[in-house]
């Protein structure tokens, strides 16, 4: 048995992962788990993540979940170039850095201006009091400015000259809001030129590719839900926002 993959692309960590092995001919197989049919739910899924989630990875007996070690994984098994993780002690260490920023912070506040306009009027059927949505936003803005000045400053990438796996990450979570319709790299001519990086660096069209289908996540309607996910995923987005 190869390694298996277990994805649904409108994950952003599951993104992350699909664009770093396609993007280093890493062979997988793609295992697709639709979140929106509750697969991630399924006893069949649970014997590969018992928690639940994607993405997930099995290799043989061997399984593992949480993107962040599945990336560490993928890049000490296959041996990828250097400037991914980088061996410099210093490069590395900038890597890390914004990897345990990120969750509580770019991918959060994404995540929750994401769900705030879009999925959460599908699921209810009601319009998002305005207020709400400015103030995810502003949450979402704070985080960007950290974001450019402690993380990205003045170099090409987070990590210096190369591509790393911090901005993968950073980009992917970073498209979640655009997709819902925010466009955060308007006028913000520093984060523009550093996503043309990120893009070129593992290739525009796979990018893309990628991302085609969170492009159109505004036309997924609530009756694509099964009933008993829909009211489950409903009251959990309610607690969030």
């Amino acid at each position: 048995m190869g390694l298996e993959l277990y994805l649904d692309l409108l994950s952003q960590p599951c993104r992350a992962l699909y664009i770093f092995a396609r993007s280093n001919n890493i062979p997988f197989e793609f295992k697709r788990v639709e979140l929106t049919k509750g697969q991630h739910k399924t006893e069949e899924f649970r014997k590969v993540n018992v928690l639940m989630k994607v993405p997930a990875l099995r290799d043989g007996s061997f399984t593992l979940a949480e993107s962040i070690a599945i990336l560490l994984y993928l890049v000490q098994k296959f041996k990828t170039p250097d400037h991914w993780y980088p061996s410099d002690l210093q490069k590395r260490a900038r890597v890390n850095e914004y990897l345990s920023w990120q969750h509580a912070n770019i991918r959060a506040k994404g995540s929750k201006l994401f769900l705030t306009k879009v999925l959460l009027p599908i699921l209810t059927g009601q319009p998002l009091p305005p207020e709400k949505l400015e103030a995810a936003t502003e949450e979402l803005n704070v985080v960007l400015k950290q974001f450019e000045e402690k993380f990205l400053q003045d170099k090409p990438f987070i990590a210096g000259s190369e591509i790393s796996l911090a901005d993968l990450v950073a980009l992917v979570e970073l498209m979640q809001p655009v997709c819902a319709g925010y466009d955060l790299f308007e006028e913000r001519p520093k984060l523009t030129e550093w996503r043309r990086r990120v893009e070129e660096a593992v290739g525009k069209q796979l990018f893309q590719e990628a991302h085609k289908e969170i492009l159109n996540i505004k036309n997924v309607t609530a009756d694509q839900f099964p009933p008993e996910l829909m009211e489950n995923f409903k009251q959990q987005l309610l607690k969030q926002v």
